[in-house]
C-alpha cells in the first residue's frame, strides 16, 4: 500500500460535514438542503437548477463562495452531502489568463489565487501526483480536490472547522473538503462520471453570473 493510500485510510478529522441518503427527487429546494440554513442565493439557485433542469441529469454541486459551502446532489436531484471548504485566497471570479500554466509550475501570484464563479461542465480525473480529483476547469487546474497530506494540513483542518467563512480563503483556487466528505461524497457522486459544477461569485450579483435566472 503506497503512503498516500495508507494516509488516506487513516485520515480523520473533526470537521462537520454531512452525508445525506435515501431523499425523494424534487424540483423545489428540499427541506434537507433547506434545514442547513442556505444563504438565501444559494436556494434561488438551486430552485432554479431543479425547475429548469439545467444540469441535464447529471450530478451537480453548488459551491457557495459567500458562505464557504459545497453542496453536492445526486442526478435525480436529492443532496447527497454539504460540507465547508477551503477557497481561493484571493477575491475574485474570473481565472486569471495563463493561471493552468503557472499552477504547475509552482509559480502563482496573489492575484491569481482566484476561485471563478460561474457553471462549469466537470469531469473526474487525477492530478500530475495521481490523486483523484474533480476537475471543474481543467485548462485553469481548478478542481474539486481533498485536504491533502504534509506541513499545512492541521492548520488547515483547523481553518475547515471554522465558523468565519473568511478564514476559509487559503487555498490556490481549488475547492478542498475534508477528506472523508471526498471519498464518501464528491468521489461517489461527482467522481463517478461528468457533472455541473455551479460556483456562486464572491461580489457580483448571482443574475450576473448566471443570466439565465432572469428568464
Amino acid at each position: 500500500m503506497s503512503a498516500w493510500r495508507r494516509w488516506l485510510r487513516n485520515a480523520a478529522g473533526s470537521t462537520a460535514w454531512v452525508v445525506l441518503a435515501g431523499v425523494q427527487p424534487a424540483l423545489a429546494a428540499p427541506q434537507d438542503f433547506l434545514a442547513t440554513r442556505p444563504d438565501t442565493e444559494a436556494t434561488r439557485l438551486l430552485e432554479w437548477v431543479l425547475a429548469s433542469h439545467d444540469a441535464h441529469g447529471k450530478p451537480f454541486a453548488i459551491v457557495d463562495k459567500r458562505s464557504a459551502r459545497l453542496y453536492v446532489f445526486s442526478a435525480d436531484g436529492r443532496l447527497a452531502g454539504y460540507t465547508p471548504v477551503l477557497l481561493g485566497s484571493a477575491l475574485g471570479d474570473r481565472s486569471m489568463p495563463g493561471v493552468g500554466e503557472r499552477t504547475q509550475s509552482g509559480r502563482l501570484r496573489p492575484e491569481d489565487k482566484t476561485t471563478p464563479a460561474g457553471r462549469f461542465e466537470a469531469a473526474p480525473g487525477e492530478n500530475a501526483k495521481g490523486e483523484h480529483v474533480v476537475w471543474v476547469d481543467y485548462d485553469a487546474a481548478f478542481a474539486i480536490h481533498r485536504l491533502r497530506p504534509g506541513f499545512a494540513y492541521r492548520a488547515r483542518s483547523a481553518r475547515l472547522a471554522s465558523a468565519q467563512p473568511a478564514g476559509k480563503r487559503v487555498s490556490w483556487g481549488c475547492v478542498v473538503v475534508p477528506v472523508p466528505f471526498y471519498t464518501q461524497v464528491v468521489q461517489h457522486v461527482l467522481g463517478q462520471r461528468r457533472s455541473v459544477v455551479y460556483v456562486m461569485p464572491d461580489r457580483a450579483p448571482l443574475q450576473a453570473v448566471f443570466p439565465a435566472l432572469d428568464s
